[in-house]
């Protein structure tokens, strides 16, 4: 089996940080908490259920995300993972799934995966209104600028580790998804949308759940889309 780390930013996820990594598969070799200034007991939580933690004071998901990629990269290079797997802290995700995300990798060398919310398959209110609308106009302008195929922006994805390394990830707050997305486009790497199950998260959206975390996802996303479609 190759080597599969996952990379998970929480903020404040004390309630259900431990269920998502106690559902886990026990393929993955090492499961890396990136606390994004959590002022709860989210790191301690995420401790006693087995989780590498790592403490990033700078608010915003891209920051905690790249606070586990640099991480990552402190590893001996004969113990650098082959796959890393991005999941939510939330509990909105089913985190069993991550076979079926990794599977298109390790069978047919495919580059990069992203867990796809479909509706038949997504519990009612499980995603909001200006998410669904969000997501379905960053994946029109994409089909429309580059030809994409991909129908969902889902925080749930998986990526070769040397692939993740050549996109030179650099967005620090919401727009870390669309910009991953548009450079597999732009680099023409191979991807996949795989189906999967999505329900209510535990506790309340930081970006979603608020009119001023939506309209700041909205507006990183589409600067995001018209940057690269133009560049």
């Amino acid at each position: 089996m190759p080597k599969i780390v996952v990379i998970i930013p929480a903020y404040n996820e004390e309630a259900s940080i431990s269920y998502v990594i106690k559902d886990i598969p026990s393929i993955v070799d090492e499961i890396i908490v990136v606390s994004n200034n959590s002022t709860d007991n989210t790191e301690d939580s995420a401790k006693r259920a087995g989780a590498t933690v790592l403490v990033e004071h700078q608010k915003g998901y891209g920051h905690a995300c790249l606070k586990g990629m640099e991480y990552i990269a402190s590893f001996d290079y004969t113990e650098l993972p082959d796959i890393v797997v991005f999941l939510d802290g939330d509990y909105s995700d089913y985190p069993e799934e991550l076979t079926k995300i990794v599977q298109p990798i390790i069978e047919d060398n495919i580059d990069f995966v992203v867990g796809a919310r479909v509706k038949e398959l997504r519990e009612q209110g499980s995603m909001t209104g200006p998410q669904i609308f969000g997501n379905w106009l960053a994946t029109v302008l994409m089909r429309l600028f580059f030809k994409s195929t991909f129908t969902d922006l889902g925080p749930f994805r998986a990526i070769k580790y040397p692939k993740l390394l050549e996109l030179k990830m650099e967005d620090k707050t919401y727009g870390w998804t669309v910009e991953m997305q548009l450079k597999v486009l732009k680099q023409k790497l191979s991807y996949k949308e795989i189906p999967v199950h999505y329900k209510n998260r535990i506790g309340v959206s930081k970006v979603s759940g608020t009119v001023k975390g939506a309209i700041f996802a909205g507006v990183k996303i589409l600067t995001w889309i018209f940057k690269y479609s133009f560049k």
